[in-house]
Formats: C-alpha cells, structure tokens, sequence
C-alpha cells in the first residue's frame, strides 16, 4: 500500500507506528505519531529526551490526566530502538537490560485500561548493528472489546525489503464520540517507505487528518555507520 494514501483514508487510526527500509537499502525508517480527539490527548508536544523522545503537556494547566498520555515513546538501548505507543516503552527496556527477550517483557503487559476502548499497547523493536537490520512489531489487544482475553500478535521481519516497510495503528477507524473505538485488525499493513528523510517525514504528516493530528516522530538510521537523523514535528507551537 501507499502509506501516504494509507493514512490519508482513515481521519483516526489513533496512534501509529511505521517501520521499514528506504529504497536505496541504506536506512532504517521509523515513524511514529499520536493523535487526539480530546482536549487532554490533544494537550501533547513531544520533546527529545537523551536519544529519545518522550511526551509533555503542551499546557501544564490543562493536564487532566497524564496516565495514559505521559511516557517515553522512543527510547534505545545498545543497538535497539524501541518505539511504542505507551509505558510499555520502559517495560521494553528494563527487559533487555536484565537479557529478557522482547517478547518475555511485554507478557507482563496488557492492552490499556481506558474501557470501553481497551486501547491496544503497539509496539516495535530495531535493530541495527555491523550492517545488519531486522525489526519486530508487536500488537497486544482485547478480543474484540472482550476485556476478559487479552492477545498477544508479534512479527518479525529478518531481512526488510528495500522501499517497503509496516504499519501498525492503534485504532481501525474513527466513530462517533459516544461508541467505543475499534482497535487495529489482521497483519501489519505492508506500505511504501520514502527514499528522501523530508519525503517520509512530510508525507506522513501532511496525510494525517489535520484535525485529529498532533505529534509525529522520524528517525533514519543508516545501516552501516549507525548514523541518526531524527526530526519532531508538533501541531501545538
């Protein structure tokens, strides 16, 4: 699929995570952005954090509830980048440190407290190292809006394909305020990855409802020398 055209057919698929390889098989590309319908989800900016990122209210004093909305989004470790769309960020971390797979720390994890949404927690793992570049990606979700069973679907891509990548979001459509949002179905969306930093990084806003966005994260990181470009971008100003 086209990403760009991806994200332009749905106005909120929440917050979303796209990982992949540019064209020229050089770069690894990360995405990840959040969306808002409410004024506290809406209140957000992200800032750099270390090599990082985290999130921060936009206005302190319209802070209603940072439990759901206050984390650290991106953060790395040797050479893993986590990306993830909650707290499960640290979980993620504190795993690996303590030599914990991936996988053996999100089971400690479920999807997000918010009923009736059951928001499910996203996430991916890089890893870049000698020339070497592989990434995983993991959904944890209710079934169907069942808080009582909690699944657990993980994929891992060994040897990405030059000028593709995937997409995972947090919801599958928007509805009306008052019914609970669907969460995310089936694989991993299989997307077109820009060859151009600017490219990726503008085609992935611009395509995000106008209304609904609020921050994006990028990073490309090349392959062989490890080096980082990263850029945020944040409605709030």
């Amino acid at each position: 699929m086209d990403l760009v055209k991806e994200l332009q057919a749905n106005s909120y698929p929440g917050r979303g995570i796209v990982i992949g390889l540019t064209a020229d098989g050089k770069r690894a590309a990360i995405a990840y952005f959040i969306m808002g319908r409410s004024e506290n989800s809406r209140n957000r900016i992200f800032v750099e954090d270390g090599t990082g990122i985290r999130t921060e209210a936009f206005d302190p004093a319209k802070l209603t509830d940072p439990s759901l909305i206050i984390y650290a989004p991106v953060r790395t470790i040797g050479n893993y980048t986590v990306v993830t769309n909650g707290d499960q960020t640290d979980t993620i971390v504190s795993g690996l440190d303590a030599q914990m797979t991936w996988t053996e720390a999100l089971s400690t994890r479920e999807f997000e407290p918010d009923a009736p949404n059951f928001t499910p927690r996203i996430s991916a793992l890089v890893h870049v190292a000698g020339g070497h570049y592989d990434y995983q990606l993991s959904v944890i979700k209710s079934r169907g809006g069942d808080p009582s069973s909690c699944q657990r679907f993980t994929y891992a891509y060994a040897n990405p394909v030059a000028g593709e990548g995937h997409l995972i979001h947090t919801y599958a459509r928007d509805v009306a305020p008052t019914e609970a949002l669907p969460s995310f179905t089936g694989e991993p969306k299989a997307v077109t990855i820009a060859d151009s930093f600017d490219a990726f990084t503008d085609g992935v806003w611009e395509a995000l409802d106008e209304n609904n966005r609020v921050s994006l994260f990028t990073r490309f990181i090349n392959i062989e020398s490890g080096e980082v470009q990263s850029r945020i971008i944040n409605k709030n100003k």
